[in-house]
Protein backbone atom coordinates (compact mmCIF):
# COMPACT_ATOMS: atom_id res chain seq x y z
CA UNK A 1 0.00 0.00 0.00
CA UNK A 2 1.02 3.46 -0.64
CA UNK A 3 1.93 6.06 1.40
CA UNK A 4 -0.86 7.80 -0.05
CA UNK A 5 -3.09 5.19 -0.46
CA UNK A 6 -2.06 4.94 3.46
CA UNK A 7 -3.33 8.90 4.39
CA UNK A 8 -6.46 7.88 2.35
CA UNK A 9 -7.33 4.80 4.72
CA UNK A 10 -6.53 6.56 7.87
CA UNK A 11 -9.29 9.17 6.66
CA UNK A 12 -11.52 6.21 5.88
CA UNK A 13 -11.65 4.86 9.34
CA UNK A 14 -11.94 8.25 11.58
CA UNK A 15 -14.83 6.30 12.88
CA UNK A 16 -12.83 4.09 15.32
CA UNK A 17 -13.03 6.34 18.50
CA UNK A 18 -11.92 6.41 21.87
CA UNK A 19 -12.96 5.92 25.67
CA UNK A 20 -11.38 7.35 28.78
CA UNK A 21 -12.51 7.58 32.30
CA UNK A 22 -11.22 10.52 34.96
CA UNK A 23 -9.67 10.41 38.24
CA UNK A 24 -10.18 11.70 41.37
CA UNK A 25 -8.34 11.93 44.35
CA UNK A 26 -4.74 10.16 43.47
CA UNK A 27 -2.37 8.53 46.42
CA UNK A 28 1.34 6.93 45.48
CA UNK A 29 2.18 3.47 46.12
CA UNK A 30 5.05 1.40 45.03
CA UNK A 31 5.65 3.84 42.36
CA UNK A 32 2.39 4.10 40.88
CA UNK A 33 0.01 6.91 41.57
CA UNK A 34 -3.37 5.39 42.01
CA UNK A 35 -6.72 7.21 42.12
CA UNK A 36 -9.47 6.45 44.52
CA UNK A 37 -13.00 6.49 42.26
CA UNK A 38 -12.14 6.70 38.52
CA UNK A 39 -9.89 5.76 35.53
CA UNK A 40 -7.83 8.59 33.88
CA UNK A 41 -8.69 10.11 30.72
CA UNK A 42 -5.80 10.71 28.30
CA UNK A 43 -5.88 12.05 24.81
CA UNK A 44 -2.29 11.86 23.32
CA UNK A 45 -1.21 13.32 20.03
CA UNK A 46 2.56 13.27 18.24
CA UNK A 47 4.69 11.06 16.02
CA UNK A 48 5.90 7.41 15.94
CA UNK A 49 7.44 8.51 19.29
CA UNK A 50 4.33 7.87 20.79
CA UNK A 51 2.66 5.64 18.45
CA UNK A 52 1.21 2.58 19.85
CA UNK A 53 -0.46 1.17 16.79
CA UNK A 54 -2.04 3.97 14.85
CA UNK A 55 0.63 3.58 11.62
CA UNK A 56 0.55 -0.50 11.89
CA UNK A 57 -3.43 -0.22 11.94
CA UNK A 58 -3.43 2.27 9.07
CA UNK A 59 -0.68 -0.30 6.79
CA UNK A 60 -3.61 -2.91 7.98
CA UNK A 61 -1.23 -5.37 9.60
CA UNK A 62 1.34 -5.57 12.38
CA UNK A 63 5.28 -4.86 11.48
CA UNK A 64 6.24 -7.91 12.76
CA UNK A 65 9.79 -9.00 14.74
CA UNK A 66 11.88 -7.80 15.58
CA UNK A 67 10.04 -4.99 16.89
CA UNK A 68 8.46 -6.01 20.27
CA UNK A 69 10.79 -8.67 20.52
CA UNK A 70 11.08 -7.60 24.26
CA UNK A 71 7.74 -6.68 26.26
CA UNK A 72 4.72 -8.87 25.89
CA UNK A 73 1.88 -6.44 26.01
CA UNK A 74 -0.57 -9.63 26.45
CA UNK A 75 -3.87 -7.56 25.21
CA UNK A 76 -2.02 -5.51 22.40
CA UNK A 77 -0.23 -6.50 19.68
CA UNK A 78 3.47 -6.22 20.76
CA UNK A 79 5.09 -5.22 17.50
CA UNK A 80 2.30 -2.34 17.12
CA UNK A 81 5.41 0.32 18.00
CA UNK A 82 8.27 1.15 16.36
CA UNK A 83 10.42 -0.18 18.90
CA UNK A 84 11.70 -3.43 20.54
CA UNK A 85 8.74 -2.81 23.77
CA UNK A 86 7.69 0.29 25.25
CA UNK A 87 7.21 3.68 24.16
CA UNK A 88 7.75 6.72 26.36
CA UNK A 89 3.59 6.33 26.83
CA UNK A 90 3.28 3.25 27.80
CA UNK A 91 5.58 3.75 30.57
CA UNK A 92 3.84 7.00 31.51
CA UNK A 93 0.70 4.90 31.94
CA UNK A 94 2.71 1.97 33.75
CA UNK A 95 3.36 4.86 36.60
CA UNK A 96 -0.66 5.82 36.92
CA UNK A 97 -1.85 1.56 36.92
CA UNK A 98 -3.51 2.28 34.00
CA UNK A 99 -3.53 0.23 31.21
CA UNK A 100 -1.70 1.08 28.08
CA UNK A 101 -3.46 3.70 25.63
CA UNK A 102 -4.69 1.95 22.54
CA UNK A 103 -4.36 3.63 18.79
CA UNK A 104 -8.15 5.35 18.01
CA UNK A 105 -7.30 3.49 14.42
CA UNK A 106 -6.96 0.09 16.09
CA UNK A 107 -10.77 -0.91 15.99
CA UNK A 108 -13.64 0.04 14.48
CA UNK A 109 -15.27 -1.85 17.44
CA UNK A 110 -15.10 1.07 19.89
CA UNK A 111 -13.28 -0.85 23.16
CA UNK A 112 -10.94 1.84 24.58
CA UNK A 113 -11.97 1.34 28.32
CA UNK A 114 -9.45 3.88 29.70
CA UNK A 115 -7.80 5.79 27.01
CA UNK A 116 -6.81 6.18 23.39
CA UNK A 117 -3.78 7.55 21.15
CA UNK A 118 -4.45 9.71 18.36
CA UNK A 119 -0.51 9.39 17.49
CA UNK A 120 0.77 8.58 14.33
CA UNK A 121 4.23 7.51 13.01
CA UNK A 122 5.38 9.56 10.38
CA UNK A 123 3.44 12.97 11.62
CA UNK A 124 4.44 16.48 12.04
CA UNK A 125 2.97 19.67 12.36
CA UNK A 126 2.55 21.07 8.64
CA UNK A 127 1.79 20.97 6.20
CA UNK A 128 -1.47 20.94 7.63
CA UNK A 129 -3.07 19.04 4.52
CA UNK A 130 -1.11 15.66 5.53
CA UNK A 131 -4.02 13.30 7.23
CA UNK A 132 -0.80 12.73 9.90
CA UNK A 133 -0.48 15.92 10.96
CA UNK A 134 -1.70 17.28 14.18
CA UNK A 135 -4.70 19.55 13.05
CA UNK A 136 -6.32 16.20 11.40
CA UNK A 137 -5.01 14.23 14.76
CA UNK A 138 -6.60 17.18 16.88
CA UNK A 139 -10.13 16.69 14.42
CA UNK A 140 -10.77 13.25 15.14
CA UNK A 141 -11.77 14.32 19.51
CA UNK A 142 -14.58 16.32 17.52
CA UNK A 143 -15.85 12.99 15.75
CA UNK A 144 -15.12 10.83 19.48
CA UNK A 145 -17.61 13.99 21.20
CA UNK A 146 -20.21 13.99 18.21
CA UNK A 147 -20.13 9.33 18.26
CA UNK A 148 -20.96 9.27 21.73
CA UNK A 149 -24.13 12.03 21.48
CA UNK A 150 -25.68 9.69 18.88
CA UNK A 151 -24.30 6.28 18.91
CA UNK A 152 -25.24 5.35 23.17
CA UNK A 153 -22.54 2.99 23.29
CA UNK A 154 -22.08 2.43 27.34
CA UNK A 155 -18.51 2.24 27.39
CA UNK A 156 -17.38 5.19 25.53
CA UNK A 157 -16.01 8.12 27.95
CA UNK A 158 -18.76 10.78 29.37
CA UNK A 159 -19.12 13.50 27.53
CA UNK A 160 -18.23 15.63 31.08
CA UNK A 161 -15.35 13.52 31.50
CA UNK A 162 -13.47 15.43 28.37
CA UNK A 163 -12.81 18.78 30.34
CA UNK A 164 -10.98 16.94 33.32
CA UNK A 165 -8.69 14.63 30.54
CA UNK A 166 -5.31 14.86 30.22
CA UNK A 167 -4.25 15.94 27.07
CA UNK A 168 -0.45 15.23 26.05
CA UNK A 169 1.47 16.57 23.31
CA UNK A 170 4.83 14.94 21.29
CA UNK A 171 5.61 16.09 18.02
CA UNK A 172 8.01 18.34 15.99
CA UNK A 173 11.03 16.11 15.41
CA UNK A 174 9.65 15.16 11.53
CA UNK A 175 9.14 18.58 11.24
CA UNK A 176 12.51 19.32 11.81
CA UNK A 177 14.11 15.68 10.10
CA UNK A 178 12.21 17.24 7.12
CA UNK A 179 13.47 20.87 6.77
CA UNK A 180 16.91 19.59 7.50
CA UNK A 181 16.48 17.20 5.23
CA UNK A 182 15.49 19.73 2.60
CA UNK A 183 19.32 20.98 2.81
CA UNK A 184 18.29 23.70 4.61
CA UNK A 185 20.71 25.82 7.23
CA UNK A 186 20.81 25.86 10.60
CA UNK A 187 19.52 29.46 10.32
CA UNK A 188 16.47 28.34 7.34
CA UNK A 189 15.37 26.02 9.81
CA UNK A 190 15.28 27.89 13.11
CA UNK A 191 13.10 30.53 10.65
CA UNK A 192 10.66 27.71 9.76
CA UNK A 193 10.30 26.85 13.90
CA UNK A 194 8.17 29.60 14.62
CA UNK A 195 4.93 27.85 12.13
CA UNK A 196 5.73 24.34 13.26
CA UNK A 197 5.30 25.89 17.32
CA UNK A 198 2.03 28.10 16.02
CA UNK A 199 0.40 24.63 15.17
CA UNK A 200 0.90 23.17 18.58
CA UNK A 201 -0.28 26.61 20.08
CA UNK A 202 -3.39 26.25 17.55
CA UNK A 203 -3.89 22.68 19.12
CA UNK A 204 -3.82 23.28 22.86
CA UNK A 205 -6.19 26.33 22.64
CA UNK A 206 -8.54 24.39 20.56
CA UNK A 207 -8.70 22.19 23.40
CA UNK A 208 -8.67 24.59 25.96
CA UNK A 209 -11.57 26.01 23.91
CA UNK A 210 -13.61 22.86 23.91
CA UNK A 211 -13.12 22.41 27.74
CA UNK A 212 -9.68 21.04 28.38
CA UNK A 213 -7.83 21.88 31.28
CA UNK A 214 -4.76 19.57 32.06
CA UNK A 215 -2.28 19.61 28.94
CA UNK A 216 1.65 17.61 29.12
CA UNK A 217 4.01 18.69 26.36
CA UNK A 218 7.03 17.40 25.44
CA UNK A 219 9.76 19.11 24.02
CA UNK A 220 11.68 16.89 20.87
CA UNK A 221 15.22 15.38 21.30
CA UNK A 222 18.25 15.51 20.22
CA UNK A 223 18.06 15.33 16.47
CA UNK A 224 21.79 15.34 15.92
CA UNK A 225 22.06 12.44 17.81
CA UNK A 226 20.18 9.47 15.92
CA UNK A 227 22.35 7.29 14.43
CA UNK A 228 20.50 7.72 11.01
CA UNK A 229 21.52 11.28 11.36
CA UNK A 230 24.74 10.59 12.09
CA UNK A 231 24.92 7.96 9.28
CA UNK A 232 23.50 10.01 6.29
CA UNK A 233 24.99 13.21 7.05
CA UNK A 234 28.33 12.67 8.45
CA UNK A 235 29.91 12.39 5.23
CA UNK A 236 29.45 15.51 3.98
CA UNK A 237 30.81 17.76 6.68
CA UNK A 238 34.45 17.90 8.18
CA UNK A 239 34.08 16.50 11.35
CA UNK A 240 33.50 20.58 12.71
CA UNK A 241 29.74 19.81 12.97
CA UNK A 242 30.00 17.50 15.83
CA UNK A 243 30.04 18.06 18.97
CA UNK A 244 32.16 16.04 22.34
CA UNK A 245 30.33 13.13 22.67
CA UNK A 246 29.76 12.55 18.28
CA UNK A 247 26.66 14.32 18.16
CA UNK A 248 25.60 16.68 14.83
CA UNK A 249 25.52 20.19 16.40
CA UNK A 250 23.78 21.53 13.94
CA UNK A 251 20.57 19.27 14.23
CA UNK A 252 21.16 19.65 18.23
CA UNK A 253 21.01 23.61 17.99
CA UNK A 254 17.60 23.31 15.95
CA UNK A 255 16.08 21.06 18.32
CA UNK A 256 17.36 23.30 21.40
CA UNK A 257 15.53 26.34 18.94
CA UNK A 258 12.29 24.39 18.57
CA UNK A 259 12.22 23.58 22.55
CA UNK A 260 13.27 27.41 23.20
CA UNK A 261 10.30 28.12 21.52
CA UNK A 262 8.10 25.54 22.89
CA UNK A 263 8.88 26.22 26.28
CA UNK A 264 8.44 29.73 26.19
CA UNK A 265 4.96 28.94 24.16
CA UNK A 266 3.88 27.00 27.26
CA UNK A 267 4.74 29.62 29.76
CA UNK A 268 3.21 32.79 27.52
CA UNK A 269 -0.23 29.90 27.27
CA UNK A 270 -0.08 29.54 31.33
CA UNK A 271 -0.66 33.24 31.95
CA UNK A 272 -3.62 33.41 29.42
CA UNK A 273 -5.35 30.26 30.01
CA UNK A 274 -7.68 30.80 32.94
CA UNK A 275 -7.53 27.70 35.37
CA UNK A 276 -5.40 25.28 33.25
CA UNK A 277 -2.22 23.29 34.10
CA UNK A 278 0.73 23.29 31.25
CA UNK A 279 3.43 20.77 32.16
CA UNK A 280 6.62 21.16 29.81
CA UNK A 281 8.72 18.49 30.15
CA UNK A 282 12.09 18.89 28.73
CA UNK A 283 12.61 15.72 26.78
CA UNK A 284 16.31 16.47 25.44
CA UNK A 285 18.42 17.33 28.52
CA UNK A 286 17.20 13.85 29.40
CA UNK A 287 17.91 12.25 26.23
CA UNK A 288 21.22 13.86 26.23
CA UNK A 289 22.20 13.23 29.63
CA UNK A 290 21.79 9.28 28.67
CA UNK A 291 23.97 9.86 25.74
CA UNK A 292 26.56 12.12 27.26
CA UNK A 293 26.76 9.57 30.37
CA UNK A 294 25.64 6.30 29.02
CA UNK A 295 28.31 3.92 30.27
CA UNK A 296 27.64 5.62 33.93
CA UNK A 297 23.40 4.67 33.33
CA UNK A 298 24.60 0.90 31.74
CA UNK A 299 24.50 1.61 28.44
CA UNK A 300 26.64 0.85 25.84
CA UNK A 301 27.50 2.32 22.19
CA UNK A 302 24.95 5.17 22.76
CA UNK A 303 25.49 6.40 18.80
CA UNK A 304 24.63 2.88 17.38
CA UNK A 305 21.42 1.30 16.36
CA UNK A 306 20.72 -2.51 18.01
CA UNK A 307 18.29 -3.01 14.23
CA UNK A 308 20.37 -1.58 11.22
CA UNK A 309 22.98 -2.88 8.63
CA UNK A 310 26.70 -1.94 8.55
CA UNK A 311 27.97 -2.30 11.90
CA UNK A 312 30.26 -0.10 13.95
CA UNK A 313 30.08 3.09 14.17
CA UNK A 314 26.04 3.39 13.68
CA UNK A 315 25.06 0.41 12.21
CA UNK A 316 22.75 2.63 10.01
CA UNK A 317 22.31 1.99 5.83
CA UNK A 318 19.54 3.88 4.31
CA UNK A 319 19.52 0.90 1.71
CA UNK A 320 19.02 -1.85 4.23
CA UNK A 321 17.43 -0.27 7.31
CA UNK A 322 15.65 -2.09 9.93
CA UNK A 323 12.99 -4.35 8.95
CA UNK A 324 14.10 -4.73 5.75
CA UNK A 325 15.92 -7.52 3.36
CA UNK A 326 19.65 -7.78 5.00
CA UNK A 327 19.26 -6.00 8.47
CA UNK A 328 21.29 -7.23 11.31
CA UNK A 329 20.38 -7.01 14.85
CA UNK A 330 21.97 -7.10 18.61
CA UNK A 331 21.81 -10.23 20.34
CA UNK A 332 17.89 -10.40 22.68
CA UNK A 333 20.18 -10.31 25.78
CA UNK A 334 22.51 -7.02 24.89
CA UNK A 335 19.66 -5.07 23.42
CA UNK A 336 18.87 -3.61 26.86
CA UNK A 337 22.44 -1.73 26.52
CA UNK A 338 21.10 -0.29 23.60
CA UNK A 339 19.88 3.38 23.53
CA UNK A 340 19.01 3.47 19.76
CA UNK A 341 16.41 0.79 18.35
CA UNK A 342 16.31 1.07 14.80
CA UNK A 343 18.32 4.13 14.12
CA UNK A 344 15.61 6.71 14.90
CA UNK A 345 13.65 5.22 17.83
CA UNK A 346 14.90 4.33 21.29
CA UNK A 347 14.79 1.04 22.58
CA UNK A 348 12.48 -0.25 25.49
CA UNK A 349 15.20 0.34 28.50
CA UNK A 350 16.06 3.88 26.80
CA UNK A 351 12.45 4.97 26.83
CA UNK A 352 11.77 3.42 30.39
CA UNK A 353 14.52 5.72 31.34
CA UNK A 354 13.57 8.86 29.97
CA UNK A 355 9.90 7.94 31.88
CA UNK A 356 11.66 7.90 34.88
CA UNK A 357 13.65 11.11 34.60
CA UNK A 358 9.80 12.56 33.25
CA UNK A 359 8.52 11.19 36.58
CA UNK A 360 10.97 12.59 38.79
CA UNK A 361 9.43 15.96 38.11
CA UNK A 362 13.05 17.59 38.06
CA UNK A 363 12.92 17.69 33.94
CA UNK A 364 9.33 19.06 34.19
CA UNK A 365 7.95 23.12 34.69
CA UNK A 366 6.15 23.40 36.47
CA UNK A 367 7.68 20.87 38.59
CA UNK A 368 4.05 18.64 39.39
CA UNK A 369 3.85 15.21 39.28
CA UNK A 370 2.47 13.62 36.00
CA UNK A 371 -0.87 12.22 37.92
CA UNK A 372 -1.67 15.78 38.87
CA UNK A 373 -4.96 15.52 36.67
CA UNK A 374 -6.38 13.19 39.16
CA UNK A 375 -6.60 15.44 42.33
Amino acid sequence: MGFGAINIFLLLHSSALVVFCLWLGVYYVDGQYHCNNRNPVIFNFGDSNSDTGGLAAGLGYNFGLPDGRAFNFLHQSSDSRLCDGRLVIDFLCESLNTSYLRAYLDSLDPNFPNGANFAVGGSTTLPRSVPFALNIQLSKICVVQLMIKLSGVKNLVREEDFKNALYAIDIGQNDLAAAFGQGLSLEQVVEKIPSFISEIKDAILSLYQHGGKNFWVHGTGPLGCLPQKLATRSKSNNGSDFDENGCLLSLNEGAKAFNDRLSTLCELLRSEMKNATIVYADVYAIKYDLIANSTTYGFENPLMACCGYGGPPYNYNVNITCRGKGYNICKEEEGSKYISWDGVHYTDSANEFVATKILSTKYSTPQIQFGFFCN
